[in-house]
């Protein structure tokens, strides 16, 4: 299965970077908010360069004058399978990691700018 790691990136502004292993590199998306928690809830999450598949075990300081400067920590990390779609449009997803369990979505949000996404916490159906 592929895996997923969520860094909370204390850069310029805190935010989230939710990056998605996919065709080898790491599929990134800033979070300003925070991955959504709660059934329906939406958060903007915004298109980033890939990133090389060694980073998704970083944690550390990223020094002054570089991309992303700033202070980096695993937020959660495990293993993820596409529901539906893919990177290049909506994009379904199941989270498996510590933090994260269920389905979450990247939905185009061309409004807010490119690259723009919503990520919104699905509601699992009922068993």
């Amino acid at each position: 299965m592929p895996r997923f790691v969520v860094h909370e990136h204390h850069a310029r502004r805190l935010h989230w970077d939710l990056r998605l292993e996919h065709e080898g590199v790491l599929v990134s998306f800033a979070v300003p908010k925070g991955v959504p928690l709660r059934p329906g809830e939406r958060r903007l999450a915004v298109r980033t360069p890939d990133h090389a598949l060694g980073y998704i075990d970083f944690e550390g300081e990223i020094p002054e004058g570089h991309y992303g400067a700033g202070t980096v920590a695993i937020w959660d990390r495990g293993a993820y399978e596409t529901v539906e779609g893919g990177p290049g449009g909506h994009w379904a997803v199941r989270l498996g990691g510590q933090r994260l369990r269920g389905r979450w979505a990247l939905i185009p949000f061309p409004k807010a700018g490119e690259g723009a996404h919503l990520l919104v916490r699905a509601r699992e159906p009922e068993a």
